[in-house]
């Protein structure tokens, strides 16, 4: 017998919870639907079984670090051909008696099929949609709405989304119940397939929507109004609940995703809230002081002070005029002019001299 610890890759010490998880992802991987044919992908799903039954069991997790192979083959407490808590071997995998139905629903619940018993109808969703809308920097200070633009199904107007030619509820399928899925056993294994009398809808249409041919939702041009918060950021996602493709059978439709990109701006570059810009104050301004004019990205003009003294390189604040709940960094710069005039050329010998 294979260390089970190995097989599921966790450690002695793991919890419960991380055996199970450990589990699920391996069962999945290896099940003999996602790989069919491949007889390694086979041993190993029975391995990872046979090592969840023993670690999933408190008492036969305890015989195994304990006695170890020997637990489960004789010896230590247990005799030949008995496993320690009863029963026979050959029972099931590794000697134990569990359930394969149980054990099978596990997995395909965690594949999204609900269980292979059929039972209650499963109410089909819309497919969820994404959309990437880019805006500017000046929307995103302010908040914007968007006409957004784009094709996906909708719930069919003359059978209401049923998909019968009288516009009333299909009946449910008696084979799956309603499920669209059905059991079937391969030798030990069982596995989901598509239920052969409603094709996977998990209802029998008799006589079909003429317009949308059975399937309660047909494709239409679609206009949807976005509104965008003031403040966003690049990167940011909107979720709109219910605008995405509608079901079959009036079913929940699905949801709209935005995706939201600021385009580069020209003046400003944006950290968080703030926001900061590179702005040519005169030398002379520098030294002496002043003030100069400064155009926000609310589109308002300002008078921002300058210091005597400020150096280039330097980041002065002005409180309030970044993004929202953030301020705007003017960082100073100057430029030397390639050309003087004979009085600017006297002046800065004067200076220089003083």
């Amino acid at each position: 017998m294979k260390n089970p610890y190995d097989i599921l890759g966790v450690s002695k010490s793991a919890s419960e919870s991380e055996i199970k998880n450990a589990y699920r992802k391996l069962v999945m991987k290896h099940h003999p639907d996602k790989n069919p044919g491949d007889k390694n992908s086979e041993e190993k799903f029975k391995e990872i079984n046979n090592a969840y039954d023993i670690l999933k069991d408190p008492n036969k997790k305890a015989a195994y670090d304990r006695y170890g192979d020997s637990a489960f083959t004789g010896g230590n407490g247990a005799s030949a051909g008995q496993n320690p808590f009863g029963g026979g071997f050959g029972q099931g995998f590794g000697g134990f008696d569990f359930n394969m139905s149980d054990m099978m629903d596990e997995v395909l619940k965690n594949f999204g099929f609900g269980g292979m018993g059929g039972g209650q109808p499963q109410e089909q969703r819309g497919r969820d949609m994404l959309h990437e809308e880019t805006i500017t920097l000046e929307d995103a200070f302010s908040g914007t709405e968007k006409n957004i633009k784009f094709s996906s199904n909708v719930k069919c107007d003359r059978c209401g989304g049923h998909g019968t030619k009288d516009g009333k509820p299909a009946s449910i399928c008696q084979k799956c119940r309603g499920s669209g899925y059905v059991r079937v056993r391969n030798g030990i294994f069982m596995s989901e397939q598509v239920c052969p009398d409603c094709q996977g809808l998990g209802r029998i249409i008799k006589d079909k929507c003429p317009d949308c041919d059975g399937l309660g939702i047909i494709d239409k041009r679609r206009e949807v109004l976005v509104k965008i918060p003031a403040g966003i950021v690049s990167g940011a996602r909107l979720r709109l609940a219910g605008q995405g493709e509608a079901a079959p059978f009036g079913g929940h439709a699905g949801d709209l995703f935005i995706d939201i990109h600021i385009k580069p701006h020209s003046i400003f570059q944006r950290s968080n809230r703030n926001l900061l810009m590179q702005r040519d104050i005169p030398f002379t301004t520098l030294a002496l002081g002043g003030a100069v004019d400064i155009e926000t990205i609310g589109g308002k003009t300002i008078s921002m002070n300058i210091p005597a003294g400020t150096q280039i390189g330097e980041r002065l604040r002005i409180k309030g005029h970044g993004m929202p709940g953030g301020d705007l960094y003017v960082e100073i710069k100057t430029t030397v002019p390639k050309k003087l005039s004979r009085a600017q050329k006297s002046a800065l010998e004067d200076f220089s001299r003083a």
